[in-house]
């Protein structure tokens, strides 16, 4: 496998190039090897090489990390609250496809062809994946992301210093052009957006190189997204203004995650209720015994009170330590499912109080005469009382405490 080229070396930039150096040297790259605009062979895979490179290097993190170690994910990741997300609009790669795709159509170039153009930026949507603890207790992530962002160099207007928008000469500002064919039928008008300034109505004079006029370029963001504690898998968060920036100072969409609550190891959630196992011994269930266990809020410790004569399969329902309901100060329930354990470490004599219990609940009597001939009675008492038991009743599986889909 052929070693990755330095990310320096693929943007043809110093390694103490600041940001802006490093975007323009990106963009100048991706025009000529996207694949609208190239049929090169390896055009592809170059327009790839670059956008890593890009993704990394516009990275203040990433680029920290691959500058000391050789790698963006450094030698630990990047921790809990930070989340790289790359997959925009439902995409692959490294997040530029279709960003570069309404680069290039925004002013009716590439696959936009002469149709009139939208000029407000489109909302975006992504996928935030957090933990069961987090959707609890609720969270604070930064998330990285691809965008058409505002174009630095012209503050988003489009024009170059000392230029200046005026209205289209072609369609006199109207952003349409009427043409007539002669056919067999007589006359035949069709309308259609002005090719000359693509359905804008106006065109600018000395236009802005790095964005070539549209006001605004493809740029690596980072924003805090707030998870409110109890937040459901599916529910979406919106973040004002930080989705696509329109052409030329026009308004940006939103930026719209979707929240994904991953699952846990120690708890099932339905609804507001969280479901967990607590094990006791035979023993215990006979007697009742008092269970302690972590809740799902950091530092929280939650006290499951197992009645006497619990059974297996049993549900002990601690109200309030559930999931928080969101937007409020109420919590779900807490359920924990008893799991009954014969337990294997009695000592003889332990051994032999069971069995002598036994024997007097079954009505046989136990030998007095020796050790071995009261273990030996109480548990051939206790093999045929047992015997009796599974040859008058079928067994039954416990119900399993979970069964019932989630919510």
């Amino acid at each position: 496998m052929e070693p990755k080229r330095d990310y320096y070396e693929v943007l043809e930039v110093p390694r103490d190039a600041d940001a802006k150096t490093i975007k323009r040297a990106f963009l100048k790259k991706a025009r000529t090897l996207h694949p609208d605009v190239n049929d090169a062979p390896d055009a592809e895979e170059r327009f790839k090489e670059v956008n890593e490179a890009y993704t990394v290097l516009s990275d203040d993190q990433k680029r920290a990390n691959y500058d000391r170690y050789g790698d963006p994910n450094g030698p630990a990741g990047f921790g809990s609250d930070y989340v790289d997300v790359s997959d925009i609009f439902g995409g692959g790669g490294f997040g530029f496809g279709d960003i570069f795709d309404s680069f290039f159509g925004g002013m009716g170039g590439g696959r936009g062809g002469a149709a009139a153009q939208r000029t407000r930026g489109r909302d975006m949507g992504i996928r935030l994946t957090i933990t069961l603890e987090e959707a609890a207790a609720g969270c604070k992530k930064t998330v990285a992301y691809t965008r058409l962002a505002p174009c630095e160099d012209c503050g988003g207007s489009g024009a170059a210093e000392g230029g200046h928008l005026h209205a289209c000469e072609r369609c006199h500002g109207t952003g349409r052009v009427v043409e007539v064919q002669r056919t067999i039928f007589g006359q035949m008008q069709t309308q259609s957006a002005c090719p000359v300034c693509h359905g804008q109505g106006q065109v600018i004079d000395h236009p802005c190189e790095t964005c070539e006029g549209q006001g605004r370029t493809p740029s690596r963001e980072k924003v805090e997204v707030q998870v409110p504690a109890g937040v459901h898998s599916g529910q979406t968060i919106t973040v004002e203004g930080k989705g696509e920036a329109g052409l030329r100072g026009d308004s940006c969409g939103n930026l719209v995650v979707s929240v994904e609550v991953a699952e846990s190891d120690r708890f099932e959630r339905q609804g507001d209720d969280l479901y967990c196992t607590v094990k006791v011994d035979s023993l215990q269930a006979i007697v009742g015994t008092t269970v302690s266990l972590d809740g799902i809020l950091e530092g929280e410790r939650v006290t499951v009170d197992v009645p006497a004569g619990c059974q297996f399969g049993q549900r002990v329902t601690v109200r309030g330590f559930g999931m928080p309901r969101m937007g409020m100060v109420a919590r779900g329930n807490l359920i924990a499912v008893v799991q009954v354990e014969t337990p294997r470490d009695l000592t003889k004599k332990q051994v032999l109080d069971v069995a002598a219990l036994v024997a007097e609940r079954s009505g046989d009597p136990v030998d007095p005469a020796g050790e071995n001939g009261a273990e030996a009675e109480g548990f051939s008492a206790a093999a045929e009382n047992a015997a009796e038991h599974f040859a008058k009743e079928r067994w039954h599986a416990p119900k399993n405490p979970f069964k019932g889909g989630r919510r």
